[in-house]
């Protein structure tokens, strides 16, 4: 009896350690890679100091926070950093600050946020959190009425030019023989803006270089209000390519995979946006990219190295190889390499002038504002 008593009590005290050793899945969300490739990091256990809060949409949407979190991951996993994403509730200034708190509390020294609307989340949490750092994509830190732009010494914004990336793309697909073309944005914040005016300016300037008559190039302009995708996104992209559009900048997140689900039933063409999404589709021929992981990436490092760059805001453009097409994997036709190196080497000169969505004074550009010629825009409510 004591022997049967002992192999009860040992396998009691096993299941006991095993149950303890699990680890539940976290408040954020389903576990991520992050969980377990900070197994192996001697690190506090259940700490992350590497963080990423998302920004609307999920992890593994293909474009911005993903692309965000590539450039965290790489540098994580080259030095044996423990790290972690957390999603928040909704899309809130609370629910950011809340997910802000809780990677705070699992340790995070340094906390990257994608997003524009992370501005005023950081600028309240660079105050409350002096010694933690953060890395904003795609803005600059404002409180809530935008009278006021404050980046203190723990915090960095960083802004792309993304209307130099969306001129490539226009300017390739019109030199690649499209003259019917499509911009399907997502919500009509600053960047996804900046995309669809740049690629207006980008065919229009490739047409007057073919000769093309005025208004012979075509470009039906619309934003989906949201980054989801979406049944009502996919029947206009549809519509659009029925209608004869040749290709389109799909420039929302997962707005994109509506476009491609249009394109493969219509045999039409897309332009994905932020990351190069050619293996989303065959369907895509290019995509405008900004370097995501790349300023990420070189962000941490340089925090680790005590160079981190805060109290200022950064710019990434073609200047600093910021912006780009992945030629390697587009698949245009008559637009080639050469063509594009060309290209891009006047823009880093800053020889090319493109309107942005405000003018220099920072009153509002409408997309009506562009002076195009070759271009006819019809925006599409």
């Amino acid at each position: 009896m004591k022997r049967i008593l002992s192999i009860v009590l040992a396998a009691a005290l096993a299941l006991s350690m095993a149950a303890c050793g699990s680890k539940a899945p976290s408040e954020t969300g389903a576990p991520s890679e992050s969980e377990s490739a900070s197994a192996e990091t001697p690190a506090e256990e259940g700490k992350f100091e590497l963080a990423l809060i998302t920004d609307i949409g999920t992890i593994d949407d293909k474009s911005f926070n993903q692309g965000s979190w590539e450039g965290l991951k790489k540098y994580a996993e080259e030095k044996n950093i423990t790290h972690k994403y957390y999603k928040p509730t909704e899309k809130s200034t609370d629910a950011y600050l809340s997910a802000i708190d809780l990677a705070v509390k699992g340790g995070a020294k340094v906390i990257v946020t994608p997003g524009f609307l992370f501005e005023e989340p950081i600028f309240i949490a660079q105050d409350t959190y002096p010694d933690v750092k953060f890395i904003l994509i795609d803005g600059n830190p404002h409180n809530a009425d935008y009278t006021e732009f404050r980046t203190e010494k723990n915090a960095v914004g960083i802004v792309y030019a993304e209307e130099q990336a969306g001129y490539l793309a226009g300017y390739a697909a019109v030199k690649d023989g499209m003259t019917k073309l499509g911009f399907l944005g997502g919500m009509a914040v600053p960047a996804v803006v900046r995309y669809g005016y740049g690629f207006i300016q980008g065919a229009d300037a490739a047409a007057k270089e073919l000769g093309l008559a005025d208004g012979s190039v075509s470009v039906n302009y619309h934003y989906t209000g949201g980054f989801d995708a979406t049944p009502e996104a996919q029947t206009l992209a549809a519509s659009w390519y029925q209608a004869g559009t040749q290709v389109i900048f799909a420039c929302g997140g997962a707005v994109g995979n509506s476009a491609m689900a249009a394109a493969e039933q219509a045999k039409g063409k897309v332009i994905g946006v932020d990351v190069d999404q050619s293996p989303e589709s065959p369907t895509v021929i290019s995509s405008a990219m900004k370097g995501l992981g790349v300023s990420v990436y070189d962000t941490i490092k340089a925090y680790y190295e005590d160079k981190f760059p805060g109290g200022q805001g950064l710019v990434f453009s073609a200047a600093n190889n910021g912006v780009s097409l992945p030629m390697d994997t587009s698949k245009f036709e008559k637009f080639t390499k050469e063509d594009y190196e060309a290209l891009y080497k006047k823009m880093a000169a800053d020889e090319i002038s493109i309107v942005k969505d405000t003018d220099k004074d920072g009153k509002e550009v409408k997309v009506t504002d562009l002076k195009t010629s070759a271009v006819k825009t019809t925006v599409v409510e």
